[in-house]
């Protein structure tokens, strides 16, 4: 089985941080959003990963390439934003096995051992996941057999709460592709060609497609959402602080600090996490993730994200500054 993950994106809704960063390696709970997806395919002996790159695509190369090396991996760039669908499709002359399609702004427990069970007449899985605001996602709707029925991207009157949370696995890689071809040389939908509506167009010509609902489905495409999932992520095990550098310091969990920080004076948490060099002192700090040699001082911040090597002195409230940014208050 082979790997697609588009990561193409500008990730607008984390600017000003992937002005410089690609968004799936914007950090949450000390390790890159697509560390944490890699980590998760690690253990299925994949034969190849493809990425679809776009901004700042030499990026993810290199840190793939430098943190997975075990990995077998491809890169194809999408030189324009066309859609999911429209990414995805820029793997077919790779692609001759059944295929996984992860997207890199969310992260999930799917259990991919169901894969292996699947009748020999299912052609796919899909993961979902119940959302109070199903209108805004890809909404699934399926029959009592758990078939995927229909699917239709963000519905202004929604007919069922489960969504697509941005996994698939496709068996029958063929009708995926050929699917694919079909809705590209159709119009596309205000610019843009959604992996929903092949699904849809599979679907429609017999394709079945078994839906798996997921426990935790955790959203990284903007601040808020970003400290939540480092808030989950913490409680459910990536808490760490092995040893503090300073003296005066009150947690409150759950937090992670790497062992080089320096801390004197400070309260932190709940729920923050301080990358490796950082230098914090007579602050206060929650609900907020501080980037690698960022220094902070005189300050209290919550519900923040302070790149790397910035400097913050004399700042309360929430802030959201990108790598090597200075804020000084009064």
């Amino acid at each position: 089985m082979k790997a697609i993950i588009p990561v193409a994106g500008k990730g607008t809704r984390l600017r000003p941080h992937t002005h410089a960063i690609p968004k799936p390696l914007i950090k949450v709970a000390g390790k890159e959003v697509l560390g944490h997806i890699l980590d998760t395919l690690l253990p299925l002996g994949l034969s190849e990963v493809i990425f679809i790159v776009g901004h700042l695509h030499d990026k993810v190369e290199e840190y793939v390439r430098l943190n997975y090396p075990q990995l077998f991996t491809r890169a194809i760039k999408q030189e324009e934003l066309k859609g999911t669908a429209h990414a995805v499709g820029l793997a077919a002359p790779y692609v001759a096995e059944e295929v996984l399609i992860i997207f890199s702004d969310t992260l999930c427990d799917a259990d991919f051992s169901v894969i292996k069970s699947l009748p020999g007449d299912v052609d796919g899985a899909i993961w979902t996941k119940s959302a109070d605001e199903p209108h805004k996602y890809g909404v699934v709707v399926t029959n009592p057999d758990g078939l995927m029925t229909q699917i239709v991207e963000k519905p202004s009157q929604p007919s069922s709460n489960l969504v697509n949370i941005g996994v698939q696995y496709i068996k029958d890689w063929q009708m995926l592709f050929g699917a694919i071809d079909a809705i590209l040389a159709g119009p596309a939908k205000g610019g843009e060609y959604y992996l929903t509506d092949v699904l849809q167009y599979m679907i429609d010509r017999g394709g079945k497609i078994k839906t798996f609902e997921v426990s935790s489905w955790l959203d990284c495409g903007n601040v808020s959402d970003l400290l939540k999932t480092n808030r989950y992520l913490l409680e459910k095990g990536l808490a760490e602080h092995p040893r503090f550098n300073g003296h005066g310091v009150v947690v409150n969990e759950p937090v992670r600090v790497a062992a080089d920080v320096r801390l004197e004076n400070v309260e932190i948490g709940p729920n923050v996490t301080i990358e490796s060099g950082a230098v914090i002192q007579s602050s206060k700090l929650k609900n907020s993730i501080v980037g690698r040699g960022a220094s902070i001082f005189d300050s209290e911040l919550s519900d923040s994200l302070v790149g790397a090597e910035a400097e913050i002195r004399s700042i309360k409230g929430s802030l959201n500054v990108a790598d090597h940014s200075v804020v000084k208050g009064n």
